[in-house]
């Protein structure tokens, strides 16, 4: 078991995929002499060679679009984009190409194209840095959808990313890249489409990912010591969404909340709680919650924790469900 930030985790995955792998490559913005923004991918160009981390034109468009071809070619491209408000230029490319070509060739061409997005808040960023964009690409048939919320789990999920044969959007919360956390290189635990109960509870269950994971943390605490005891589940996988965790926890606490730093509406916790509603209905004893960011584009740095969603608030949701 060894330390690390989550940050350094998809590092030390990435080097072990390349390591394994020689079609595994990597493509983006600043990532190869400069390691990226976050320096994600710093040293990798020393240990790996120009032809394997390459630095890309600022052309988000270009990158996905030229990894969907290396991908026909048999590599397995690792694309980065610097902040999630920056990948908008390339959502034609995600969304009505990378999506949708394995279908299209009846599956017999597979797309193995992995798109790392830095996302979220609680960094104090300008406009189109702190976004939370998941609902797009859980809609999007097609694509796989992850968000690691430890260090452990980011080491893991960035290795089964890369070696599933679909594409996959792999979210790293950039608020949580300098909390350190153990890994544990020799047992996973951790694979796409499976959620974690991270802790176990009786009287509600707590749901979300990424980020918004250590908050949740931060509400349970609090509740216990008021003598209130919430299960918490990691999502980890937002599509698909691993179902018989979550109904096998909420049968047993009669109660749920989604929490996520996204926009409530038409969201990845308005999909939770519509499938708990249909599948669960007779056994709730409370409606399923939901706590996110409000219904408005992200606010200034200055405003961001009026907008995202903290333990306060998800308490008082905790106190709403309880009162049913």
């Amino acid at each position: 078991m060894t330390d690390f930030p989550l940050a350094k985790a998809i590092t030390e995955g990435l080097k072990a995929a390349m390591s394994q792998d020689p079609s595994v490559m990597l493509m983006g913005e600043d990532i190869a002499q400069l390691g990226g923004v976050f320096r994600v991918t710093e040293g990798l160009q020393e240990e790996f060679g120009p032809n394997r981390v390459i630095d890309t034109p600022l052309a988000e468009s270009g990158i996905v679009g030229t990894a969907i071809g290396l991908a026909m070619r048999g590599y397995r491209p690792v694309c980065e984009i610097q902040f999630d408000g920056f990948l908008y230029p390339a959502f034609d490319q995600i969304v009505t190409q990378l999506a949708k070509l394995t279908a299209r060739h009846e599956g017999t061409q597979s797309f193995p194209v992995v798109i790392r997005i830095p996302y979220g808040g609680h960094i104090g960023a300008v406009e189109h840095h702190q976004e939370s964009p998941e609902a797009y690409f859980a809609h999007t048939a097609g694509l796989r959808v992850v968000a690691p919320a430890t260090p452990h789990d980011a080491y893991w999920l960035i290795q089964d990313a890369i070696a599933s044969n679909d594409p996959v959007i792999y979210l790293e919360p950039k608020s949580r890249y300098w909390h350190k956390g153990p890994i544990d290189t020799t047992a996973s635990g951790a694979q796409m489409g499976q959620a974690r109960v991270v802790r176990q509870g009786s009287d509600l269950t707590l749901i979300g990912h990424g980020a918004m994971v250590s908050v949740m943390h931060q509400a349970a605490e609090i509740a216990q010591s008021e003598g209130v005891s919430l299960e918490l589940i990691d999502l980890r996988s937002l599509s698909p969404i691993d179902y018989d965790t979550i109904l096998d926890s909420v049968r047993r606490t009669g109660r749920a909340i989604v929490a996520q730093e996204a926009p409530g509406n038409a969201s990845v916790g308005s999909e939770i709680a519509a499938t708990l509603t249909e599948k669960a209905f007779y056994v709730m004893e409370a409606p399923v919650l939901r706590v996110s960011g409000f219904n408005t584009p992200f606010p200034p740095a200055r405003l961001e924790s009026l907008y995202l969603p903290d333990a306060d608030r998800i308490l008082d949701a905790v106190d709403r469900s309880l009162a049913y």
